[in-house]
Protein backbone atom coordinates (compact mmCIF):
# COMPACT_ATOMS: atom_id res chain seq x y z
CA UNK A 1 0.00 0.00 0.00
CA UNK A 2 0.99 3.33 -0.71
CA UNK A 3 1.89 4.85 2.21
CA UNK A 4 1.46 8.65 1.00
CA UNK A 5 -2.18 7.25 0.27
CA UNK A 6 -4.77 10.42 1.62
CA UNK A 7 -6.53 8.92 5.11
CA UNK A 8 -9.63 9.54 2.74
CA UNK A 9 -8.61 6.63 0.06
CA UNK A 10 -7.35 3.95 2.94
CA UNK A 11 -10.75 5.07 4.47
CA UNK A 12 -12.42 3.90 1.17
CA UNK A 13 -9.89 0.92 0.49
CA UNK A 14 -10.98 -0.55 3.90
CA UNK A 15 -14.75 0.18 3.40
CA UNK A 16 -15.13 -1.53 0.11
CA UNK A 17 -12.61 -4.58 0.90
CA UNK A 18 -14.60 -5.32 4.32
CA UNK A 19 -18.06 -4.85 2.01
CA UNK A 20 -16.62 -7.26 -0.89
CA UNK A 21 -15.68 -9.42 1.95
CA UNK A 22 -19.10 -9.73 3.48
CA UNK A 23 -20.97 -9.93 -0.32
CA UNK A 24 -18.64 -13.20 -1.02
CA UNK A 25 -20.75 -14.70 2.35
CA UNK A 26 -17.50 -14.16 5.05
CA UNK A 27 -18.64 -13.97 8.62
CA UNK A 28 -18.90 -10.41 9.69
CA UNK A 29 -16.38 -10.92 12.38
CA UNK A 30 -14.02 -12.48 9.85
CA UNK A 31 -14.21 -9.91 7.27
CA UNK A 32 -14.02 -6.79 9.72
CA UNK A 33 -10.27 -8.17 11.14
CA UNK A 34 -9.50 -9.19 8.04
CA UNK A 35 -8.97 -6.01 7.06
CA UNK A 36 -8.38 -4.51 10.24
CA UNK A 37 -5.24 -7.04 10.37
CA UNK A 38 -4.06 -6.42 7.00
CA UNK A 39 -4.47 -2.47 6.83
CA UNK A 40 -2.84 -2.44 10.02
CA UNK A 41 0.58 -4.78 9.13
CA UNK A 42 0.60 -2.97 5.28
CA UNK A 43 0.38 0.65 7.38
CA UNK A 44 2.31 -0.10 10.35
CA UNK A 45 4.60 -3.20 9.61
CA UNK A 46 5.55 -5.66 12.10
CA UNK A 47 3.93 -3.54 15.26
CA UNK A 48 0.85 -3.49 14.48
CA UNK A 49 0.88 -7.92 15.67
CA UNK A 50 0.64 -6.03 19.19
CA UNK A 51 -3.21 -4.67 17.77
CA UNK A 52 -5.31 -7.72 18.49
CA UNK A 53 -3.77 -8.58 21.38
CA UNK A 54 -4.41 -5.07 23.59
CA UNK A 55 -7.84 -5.65 21.79
CA UNK A 56 -8.45 -8.76 23.83
CA UNK A 57 -7.05 -7.31 26.71
CA UNK A 58 -9.25 -4.22 26.66
CA UNK A 59 -12.12 -6.38 25.93
CA UNK A 60 -11.61 -8.51 28.78
CA UNK A 61 -11.18 -6.00 30.88
CA UNK A 62 -14.38 -4.37 31.02
CA UNK A 63 -16.24 -5.99 33.39
CA UNK A 64 -19.58 -5.21 32.18
CA UNK A 65 -18.87 -7.65 29.06
CA UNK A 66 -19.95 -10.63 31.63
CA UNK A 67 -23.51 -9.49 31.56
CA UNK A 68 -23.44 -10.59 28.16
CA UNK A 69 -23.25 -14.17 28.23
CA UNK A 70 -25.66 -13.76 31.70
CA UNK A 71 -28.51 -12.09 29.93
CA UNK A 72 -28.51 -14.58 27.13
CA UNK A 73 -28.67 -17.06 28.85
CA UNK A 74 -31.40 -16.07 31.10
CA UNK A 75 -33.41 -15.61 27.93
CA UNK A 76 -32.53 -19.10 26.69
CA UNK A 77 -33.47 -20.83 29.38
CA UNK A 78 -36.65 -18.96 29.89
CA UNK A 79 -37.71 -19.92 26.03
CA UNK A 80 -36.51 -23.82 26.30
CA UNK A 81 -38.33 -24.24 29.44
CA UNK A 82 -41.59 -23.25 28.08
CA UNK A 83 -42.16 -19.92 30.62
CA UNK A 84 -42.76 -18.02 27.67
CA UNK A 85 -45.54 -20.41 25.99
CA UNK A 86 -47.29 -20.38 29.73
CA UNK A 87 -47.06 -16.66 29.57
CA UNK A 88 -49.12 -16.45 25.87
CA UNK A 89 -51.76 -18.86 27.32
CA UNK A 90 -52.36 -16.45 30.01
CA UNK A 91 -52.44 -13.61 27.54
CA UNK A 92 -55.20 -15.23 25.68
CA UNK A 93 -56.96 -16.10 28.58
CA UNK A 94 -57.57 -12.70 29.77
CA UNK A 95 -56.88 -10.45 26.46
CA UNK A 96 -59.37 -12.73 24.35
CA UNK A 97 -62.63 -11.47 25.03
CA UNK A 98 -60.86 -7.75 23.84
CA UNK A 99 -61.21 -6.85 20.46
CA UNK A 100 -57.65 -7.33 18.91
CA UNK A 101 -56.45 -8.61 22.55
CA UNK A 102 -54.39 -11.48 21.24
CA UNK A 103 -52.58 -9.13 19.09
CA UNK A 104 -52.19 -6.54 22.20
CA UNK A 105 -51.23 -9.51 24.43
CA UNK A 106 -48.48 -10.58 21.99
CA UNK A 107 -47.22 -6.55 22.04
CA UNK A 108 -46.88 -7.07 26.20
CA UNK A 109 -45.39 -10.28 25.46
CA UNK A 110 -42.42 -9.05 23.25
CA UNK A 111 -41.65 -6.63 26.39
CA UNK A 112 -41.74 -9.08 28.60
CA UNK A 113 -39.54 -10.78 26.69
CA UNK A 114 -37.25 -8.23 25.72
CA UNK A 115 -37.08 -7.45 29.21
CA UNK A 116 -35.63 -11.07 29.88
CA UNK A 117 -33.58 -11.56 26.85
CA UNK A 118 -32.12 -8.22 24.84
CA UNK A 119 -32.37 -9.73 21.54
CA UNK A 120 -34.71 -9.26 18.53
CA UNK A 121 -34.31 -12.89 17.46
CA UNK A 122 -35.48 -14.59 20.64
CA UNK A 123 -38.42 -12.11 20.42
CA UNK A 124 -39.34 -12.96 16.58
CA UNK A 125 -38.47 -17.14 17.24
CA UNK A 126 -41.06 -17.10 20.03
CA UNK A 127 -43.35 -14.41 18.70
CA UNK A 128 -43.58 -16.83 15.22
CA UNK A 129 -44.14 -20.00 16.56
CA UNK A 130 -46.10 -19.72 19.71
CA UNK A 131 -48.17 -16.08 19.10
CA UNK A 132 -48.41 -16.56 15.18
CA UNK A 133 -50.23 -20.12 14.92
CA UNK A 134 -52.49 -19.10 17.68
CA UNK A 135 -53.80 -16.19 16.01
CA UNK A 136 -53.99 -17.51 12.65
CA UNK A 137 -56.51 -20.18 14.11
CA UNK A 138 -58.42 -17.72 15.78
CA UNK A 139 -59.50 -15.74 12.54
CA UNK A 140 -56.91 -13.00 13.15
CA UNK A 141 -56.10 -11.20 9.56
CA UNK A 142 -52.47 -12.49 8.79
CA UNK A 143 -51.21 -9.57 7.30
CA UNK A 144 -51.74 -7.50 10.49
CA UNK A 145 -50.60 -9.92 13.11
CA UNK A 146 -47.47 -10.53 11.09
CA UNK A 147 -46.29 -6.91 11.43
CA UNK A 148 -47.48 -7.41 15.21
CA UNK A 149 -44.62 -9.97 15.29
CA UNK A 150 -42.15 -8.16 13.69
CA UNK A 151 -42.54 -5.32 15.38
CA UNK A 152 -43.22 -6.16 18.72
CA UNK A 153 -39.79 -8.36 17.98
CA UNK A 154 -37.85 -5.03 17.39
CA UNK A 155 -38.29 -4.24 20.91
CA UNK A 156 -35.34 -6.40 22.14
CA UNK A 157 -32.77 -4.20 21.15
CA UNK A 158 -34.22 -0.93 23.04
CA UNK A 159 -35.98 -2.04 26.31
CA UNK A 160 -33.33 -3.17 29.01
CA UNK A 161 -31.15 -5.36 29.10
CA UNK A 162 -30.67 -4.66 25.67
CA UNK A 163 -27.27 -6.47 24.49
CA UNK A 164 -26.92 -4.23 21.46
CA UNK A 165 -26.76 -1.45 23.88
CA UNK A 166 -24.32 -3.39 25.90
CA UNK A 167 -22.21 -3.66 22.85
CA UNK A 168 -22.51 0.02 22.20
CA UNK A 169 -21.51 1.08 25.47
CA UNK A 170 -17.97 -1.09 24.96
CA UNK A 171 -17.89 0.90 21.39
CA UNK A 172 -18.29 3.92 22.47
CA UNK A 173 -17.10 3.95 26.11
CA UNK A 174 -20.41 4.65 27.70
CA UNK A 175 -22.29 3.10 30.84
CA UNK A 176 -24.43 0.93 30.23
CA UNK A 177 -26.51 1.49 32.74
CA UNK A 178 -27.14 5.02 31.61
CA UNK A 179 -27.79 3.76 27.91
CA UNK A 180 -30.37 1.03 29.40
CA UNK A 181 -31.96 3.73 31.48
CA UNK A 182 -31.85 5.83 28.59
CA UNK A 183 -33.81 3.29 26.35
CA UNK A 184 -36.49 2.37 29.18
CA UNK A 185 -38.67 4.85 28.77
CA UNK A 186 -38.70 5.46 24.60
CA UNK A 187 -38.91 1.39 24.53
CA UNK A 188 -42.46 1.29 26.36
CA UNK A 189 -43.38 4.31 24.41
CA UNK A 190 -42.98 2.79 21.48
CA UNK A 191 -44.99 -0.61 22.88
CA UNK A 192 -47.74 2.07 23.80
CA UNK A 193 -47.95 3.21 19.70
CA UNK A 194 -48.01 -0.38 19.08
CA UNK A 195 -50.75 -0.69 21.47
CA UNK A 196 -53.02 2.10 20.65
CA UNK A 197 -52.52 1.42 16.82
CA UNK A 198 -53.89 -2.14 16.97
CA UNK A 199 -56.83 -1.16 19.34
CA UNK A 200 -57.72 1.69 17.03
CA UNK A 201 -57.52 -0.35 14.35
CA UNK A 202 -59.32 -3.53 15.56
CA UNK A 203 -62.03 -0.63 16.51
CA UNK A 204 -62.61 0.69 12.90
CA UNK A 205 -62.01 -2.82 11.13
CA UNK A 206 -63.97 -5.26 13.55
CA UNK A 207 -63.11 -8.21 11.06
CA UNK A 208 -59.23 -8.15 11.22
CA UNK A 209 -59.68 -9.60 14.67
CA UNK A 210 -62.45 -11.47 16.10
CA UNK A 211 -63.00 -11.83 19.79
CA UNK A 212 -62.82 -15.53 20.94
CA UNK A 213 -65.92 -17.40 21.78
CA UNK A 214 -67.18 -17.94 25.25
CA UNK A 215 -66.73 -21.63 24.64
CA UNK A 216 -63.05 -20.98 23.56
CA UNK A 217 -62.46 -19.38 27.13
CA UNK A 218 -65.05 -21.96 29.07
CA UNK A 219 -62.51 -22.61 32.10
CA UNK A 220 -63.68 -21.91 35.89
CA UNK A 221 -62.34 -18.83 37.24
CA UNK A 222 -59.93 -21.07 39.42
CA UNK A 223 -58.26 -21.79 36.26
CA UNK A 224 -58.08 -18.54 35.07
CA UNK A 225 -56.20 -17.41 38.36
CA UNK A 226 -53.95 -20.66 37.80
CA UNK A 227 -53.02 -19.56 34.34
CA UNK A 228 -52.51 -15.85 35.70
CA UNK A 229 -49.87 -17.36 38.04
CA UNK A 230 -47.74 -18.17 34.66
CA UNK A 231 -47.20 -14.08 34.35
CA UNK A 232 -46.25 -13.76 38.47
CA UNK A 233 -42.69 -16.20 37.39
CA UNK A 234 -41.37 -13.43 34.69
CA UNK A 235 -42.66 -10.47 37.31
CA UNK A 236 -40.69 -11.24 39.39
CA UNK A 237 -37.40 -12.34 37.89
CA UNK A 238 -37.96 -9.15 35.65
CA UNK A 239 -38.47 -7.45 39.60
CA UNK A 240 -34.89 -9.30 40.70
CA UNK A 241 -33.13 -8.41 37.83
CA UNK A 242 -34.25 -4.82 37.07
CA UNK A 243 -36.24 -3.76 40.16
CA UNK A 244 -32.73 -4.23 42.67
CA UNK A 245 -30.47 -2.96 39.85
CA UNK A 246 -32.80 0.66 40.10
CA UNK A 247 -32.65 0.96 43.45
CA UNK A 248 -28.63 0.53 43.81
CA UNK A 249 -28.43 -2.79 45.39
CA UNK A 250 -26.79 -4.35 43.07
CA UNK A 251 -24.35 -3.58 40.24
CA UNK A 252 -25.05 -3.80 36.63
CA UNK A 253 -23.39 -7.35 36.29
CA UNK A 254 -24.49 -8.48 39.63
CA UNK A 255 -28.00 -7.96 38.89
CA UNK A 256 -27.47 -10.13 35.20
CA UNK A 257 -26.53 -13.05 37.75
CA UNK A 258 -29.58 -12.12 39.59
CA UNK A 259 -31.68 -12.28 37.01
CA UNK A 260 -29.20 -16.02 35.33
CA UNK A 261 -29.99 -17.42 38.42
CA UNK A 262 -33.77 -16.18 38.88
CA UNK A 263 -34.54 -18.07 35.96
CA UNK A 264 -32.58 -21.15 36.13
CA UNK A 265 -34.52 -21.57 39.60
CA UNK A 266 -38.02 -20.82 38.24
CA UNK A 267 -37.14 -23.83 35.32
CA UNK A 268 -35.88 -25.58 38.50
CA UNK A 269 -39.57 -24.39 40.59
CA UNK A 270 -41.58 -25.58 37.37
CA UNK A 271 -39.97 -29.35 37.12
CA UNK A 272 -38.73 -28.09 33.67
CA UNK A 273 -35.02 -28.27 34.13
CA UNK A 274 -34.28 -30.77 32.24
CA UNK A 275 -30.74 -31.90 30.64
CA UNK A 276 -31.72 -31.20 27.60
CA UNK A 277 -32.89 -28.28 28.09
CA UNK A 278 -29.87 -27.02 29.98
CA UNK A 279 -27.90 -28.18 27.66
CA UNK A 280 -29.97 -26.04 24.71
CA UNK A 281 -29.55 -23.13 26.73
CA UNK A 282 -25.82 -23.52 27.42
CA UNK A 283 -24.75 -24.31 23.97
CA UNK A 284 -26.91 -21.62 22.19
CA UNK A 285 -25.50 -19.23 25.23
CA UNK A 286 -21.87 -20.21 24.26
CA UNK A 287 -22.76 -19.75 20.05
CA UNK A 288 -23.93 -16.38 21.02
CA UNK A 289 -21.27 -14.96 23.05
CA UNK A 290 -18.65 -16.53 21.45
CA UNK A 291 -19.90 -14.31 17.88
CA UNK A 292 -20.65 -11.12 20.03
CA UNK A 293 -16.84 -11.25 21.03
CA UNK A 294 -15.22 -12.29 18.04
CA UNK A 295 -17.09 -9.32 16.42
CA UNK A 296 -16.68 -6.45 19.18
CA UNK A 297 -12.55 -8.10 19.11
CA UNK A 298 -12.38 -7.49 15.32
CA UNK A 299 -14.13 -3.62 15.83
CA UNK A 300 -11.52 -3.20 18.42
CA UNK A 301 -9.19 -3.76 15.60
CA UNK A 302 -10.56 -1.62 12.87
CA UNK A 303 -11.26 1.34 15.16
CA UNK A 304 -7.81 1.21 15.92
CA UNK A 305 -6.73 1.39 12.51
CA UNK A 306 -9.33 4.57 11.66
CA UNK A 307 -7.59 6.38 15.11
CA UNK A 308 -3.99 5.96 13.58
CA UNK A 309 -5.04 7.08 10.07
CA UNK A 310 -7.01 10.03 10.95
CA UNK A 311 -10.00 8.97 9.53
CA UNK A 312 -12.87 10.51 11.72
CA UNK A 313 -11.13 14.15 11.26
CA UNK A 314 -10.95 13.42 7.28
CA UNK A 315 -14.51 12.68 7.29
CA UNK A 316 -15.55 15.37 9.73
CA UNK A 317 -13.81 17.81 7.16
CA UNK A 318 -15.61 16.62 4.56
CA UNK A 319 -19.15 16.80 5.70
CA UNK A 320 -18.55 20.19 7.67
CA UNK A 321 -15.81 22.34 6.09
CA UNK A 322 -15.65 21.00 2.49
CA UNK A 323 -19.69 20.15 2.01
CA UNK A 324 -20.75 23.19 4.85
CA UNK A 325 -23.09 20.91 6.19
CA UNK A 326 -25.14 21.58 9.43
CA UNK A 327 -24.72 19.50 12.41
CA UNK A 328 -28.23 18.39 11.93
CA UNK A 329 -27.38 17.52 8.22
CA UNK A 330 -24.59 15.48 9.05
CA UNK A 331 -26.82 13.44 11.69
CA UNK A 332 -29.35 13.31 9.01
CA UNK A 333 -26.81 11.52 6.95
CA UNK A 334 -25.60 9.48 9.63
CA UNK A 335 -29.12 7.62 9.59
CA UNK A 336 -29.85 7.57 6.27
CA UNK A 337 -26.64 5.17 5.82
CA UNK A 338 -27.82 2.70 8.77
CA UNK A 339 -31.17 2.67 7.17
CA UNK A 340 -29.16 1.26 3.95
CA UNK A 341 -26.90 -0.54 5.67
CA UNK A 342 -29.89 -2.15 7.67
CA UNK A 343 -31.15 -3.41 4.01
CA UNK A 344 -28.45 -6.05 4.45
CA UNK A 345 -26.59 -6.07 7.86
CA UNK A 346 -27.88 -6.84 11.02
CA UNK A 347 -27.24 -4.32 14.19
CA UNK A 348 -24.28 -5.76 15.01
CA UNK A 349 -22.59 -5.53 11.71
CA UNK A 350 -23.58 -2.36 11.36
CA UNK A 351 -22.51 -1.20 14.82
CA UNK A 352 -19.00 -1.87 14.50
CA UNK A 353 -18.49 -1.35 11.12
CA UNK A 354 -19.49 3.04 11.46
CA UNK A 355 -19.02 3.08 15.36
CA UNK A 356 -15.36 3.82 15.22
CA UNK A 357 -17.19 6.85 12.41
CA UNK A 358 -19.66 7.90 13.94
CA UNK A 359 -19.07 7.93 17.44
CA UNK A 360 -16.58 10.32 17.46
CA UNK A 361 -18.28 12.78 15.00
CA UNK A 362 -21.49 13.03 17.06
CA UNK A 363 -19.07 13.86 20.23
CA UNK A 364 -17.96 16.94 17.72
CA UNK A 365 -21.33 17.85 16.38
CA UNK A 366 -22.58 21.19 18.26
CA UNK A 367 -26.43 19.71 18.75
CA UNK A 368 -26.68 21.33 21.85
CA UNK A 369 -27.71 17.89 23.77
CA UNK A 370 -25.70 16.88 26.80
CA UNK A 371 -24.43 13.32 27.08
CA UNK A 372 -25.12 13.20 23.53
CA UNK A 373 -22.89 9.73 23.10
CA UNK A 374 -25.79 8.38 25.74
CA UNK A 375 -28.94 9.92 23.32
CA UNK A 376 -27.41 9.08 20.43
CA UNK A 377 -27.10 5.37 21.42
CA UNK A 378 -31.18 5.45 22.06
CA UNK A 379 -31.16 6.62 18.42
CA UNK A 380 -29.29 4.67 16.55
CA UNK A 381 -31.20 1.93 18.14
CA UNK A 382 -34.56 2.89 16.87
CA UNK A 383 -32.93 3.32 13.99
CA UNK A 384 -31.80 -0.03 13.94
CA UNK A 385 -35.35 -1.27 14.50
CA UNK A 386 -36.61 0.54 11.44
CA UNK A 387 -33.76 -0.48 9.18
CA UNK A 388 -34.63 -4.20 10.32
CA UNK A 389 -38.04 -4.01 8.54
CA UNK A 390 -37.38 -1.86 5.81
CA UNK A 391 -37.80 -3.71 2.44
CA UNK A 392 -36.57 -4.98 0.21
CA UNK A 393 -33.95 -7.05 2.21
CA UNK A 394 -34.21 -5.96 6.29
CA UNK A 395 -33.04 -8.81 8.24
CA UNK A 396 -36.43 -9.19 9.87
CA UNK A 397 -38.58 -9.37 7.21
CA UNK A 398 -36.49 -12.49 5.65
CA UNK A 399 -35.80 -13.69 9.48
CA UNK A 400 -39.89 -13.81 9.71
CA UNK A 401 -40.37 -15.91 6.21
CA UNK A 402 -37.98 -18.26 7.40
CA UNK A 403 -40.23 -18.68 10.98
CA UNK A 404 -43.44 -17.84 9.68
CA UNK A 405 -46.39 -20.46 9.04
CA UNK A 406 -46.93 -21.42 5.02
CA UNK A 407 -50.16 -19.52 4.38
CA UNK A 408 -48.15 -16.05 4.71
CA UNK A 409 -46.31 -15.13 2.04
CA UNK A 410 -43.05 -12.63 1.22
CA UNK A 411 -45.47 -10.13 0.12
CA UNK A 412 -47.65 -10.48 3.25
CA UNK A 413 -44.73 -10.12 5.41
CA UNK A 414 -43.86 -6.77 3.27
CA UNK A 415 -47.22 -5.42 3.85
CA UNK A 416 -47.40 -5.79 7.21
CA UNK A 417 -44.78 -3.99 8.66
CA UNK A 418 -45.79 -0.57 6.96
CA UNK A 419 -47.24 0.87 9.89
CA UNK A 420 -45.16 -0.19 12.46
CA UNK A 421 -42.24 1.24 10.90
CA UNK A 422 -43.93 5.09 10.31
CA UNK A 423 -44.77 4.23 14.10
CA UNK A 424 -40.32 3.77 14.56
CA UNK A 425 -40.03 6.85 12.27
CA UNK A 426 -42.12 9.32 14.73
CA UNK A 427 -40.49 7.62 17.83
CA UNK A 428 -37.40 8.65 16.65
CA UNK A 429 -38.32 12.04 15.33
CA UNK A 430 -39.68 12.30 18.64
CA UNK A 431 -36.66 11.34 20.36
CA UNK A 432 -34.65 13.96 18.13
CA UNK A 433 -36.93 16.88 18.88
CA UNK A 434 -37.58 15.89 22.49
CA UNK A 435 -33.78 14.23 23.92
CA UNK A 436 -35.09 14.63 27.33
CA UNK A 437 -37.31 11.60 26.67
CA UNK A 438 -34.35 9.83 26.56
CA UNK A 439 -31.99 11.71 29.21
CA UNK A 440 -34.44 12.09 31.69
CA UNK A 441 -34.56 8.74 33.43
CA UNK A 442 -30.25 8.82 33.70
CA UNK A 443 -30.74 11.77 35.11
CA UNK A 444 -32.49 11.03 38.10
CA UNK A 445 -31.38 7.71 39.19
CA UNK A 446 -27.54 7.39 40.40
CA UNK A 447 -26.64 3.60 39.89
CA UNK A 448 -23.46 1.57 40.93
Amino acid sequence: MNLDMSHEMVALLMFATMLLMMLTGQRVFAAIGFVASGAALLLYGDGAVDMPYSAAWRLFNWFPMLTLPLFIYMGYIMSESGIAEDLYRAFHVWFGRLRGGLAIGTIMLMVLISAMNGLSVAGMAIGASIALPEMLRRGYDKIMITGVVQGGSTLGILVPPSVVLVLYGMIARQPVSQLWLAGAIPGLIMAALFVIYIAIRCHLQPHLAPTVSDEDLAMPMRQKLALLGAGVIPFLIFFFMTGLFLMGVTSLVESSAVGATAATVAALWKRRLTRAVLHGAVRNTLLVSCMFLWIILAALAFGAVFDGIGAVRAIEDLFINDWELSPWEVLLMMQLSFLVMGMFLDDTAMLVIVAPLYVPLVKTLDLGIDNVLIWYGVLYTITCQIAYLTPPFGYNLFLMRGLAPKEIQLGDIYRSVTPFVMIMIGSALLITFFPQIALWLPAQVRLR
